[in-house]
């Protein structure tokens, strides 16, 4: 018999609790840059080395944290559950604590590609990336970060996924970040979703939903409880 399918879908609340920064942060990195400066296409042709400077600050800080609670427990899930996890996080916590199939929507920190060539990628240097680091066809090297305005290449592959999940798991996601707040929306109508924020939700057009209004620690430790029992 072909075991369950669980598609967990992780936003930036699974990975504030490692201390990871984010956009809504009031102290967060992004306070004091606007999504304009540092996280579009335009201001990487405007001002490189602000975006280098930036995504080098972030990457350095990805050095300095762990996989939390809630990170680990995803992982037991491969015991029992066909598991892949989709997420729009750019750390790579969720490789470090042992899942084995993540699909990054947005990106990674780790890495870096050609700005001419997509299909370059390679680990970013531990000192991270300066003007003049090139591709062997002497293109700079840019973050493998989806920028705002560029399109998101993993996300067809996420449809697929969430299309044949039999238990969507979705956690630390207001879902309001388009396009990828939509893949809820392509689950089958037979399928259970579970969100885990402490926000409050206002999608109430999505049926068959529990949620679970505690952070990711907490409410995935009472998920995963439930499921692997």
């Amino acid at each position: 018999m072909a075991r369950k399918r669980i598609v967990v879908f992780s936003g930036a609340g699974m990975s504030a609790e490692s201390g990871i920064q984010t956009f809504r942060d009031n102290n967060g990195l992004w306070e004091k840059h606007k999504i304009e400066d540092v996280a579009t296409p335009e201001a990487w042709n405007r001002n490189r080395q602000l975006v280098l400077d930036f995504y080098n600050m972030r990457f350095k800080q990805l050095l300095t944290v762990k996989p939390n609670k809630a990170h680990k427990s995803l992982v037991n899930l491969e015991e029992k559950y066909d598991t892949v996890i989709i997420t729009q996080n750019v750390d790579d916590l969720h490789e470090r604590a042992g899942s084995s199939r993540v699909i990054h929507l947005h990106g990674e920190l780790r890495k870096c590609r050609s700005e001419k060539n997509d299909a370059y990628i390679i680990e970013m240097p531990l000192e991270g990336l300066k003007s003049g680091d090139l591709c062997p066809n002497g293109h700079q090297l840019r973050p493998h970060i989806v920028w705002f305005g560029e399109m998101v290449p993993e996300m067809d592959r996420a449809v697929e996924e969430v299309q044949k999940a039999d238990i969507l798991l979705v956690i630390g996601t207001s879902l309001n970040v388009y396009p990828a707040a939509g893949l809820i929306y392509t689950a089958r109508r037979d399928a259970e979703i579970i969100l885990i924020d402490p926000g409050d939700f206002s999608h109430a057009d999505i049926r068959h939903l529990k949620h679970i209004q505690k952070s990711a620690t907490e409410g995935v430790e009472e998920v995963i409880s439930k499921l692997i029992r």
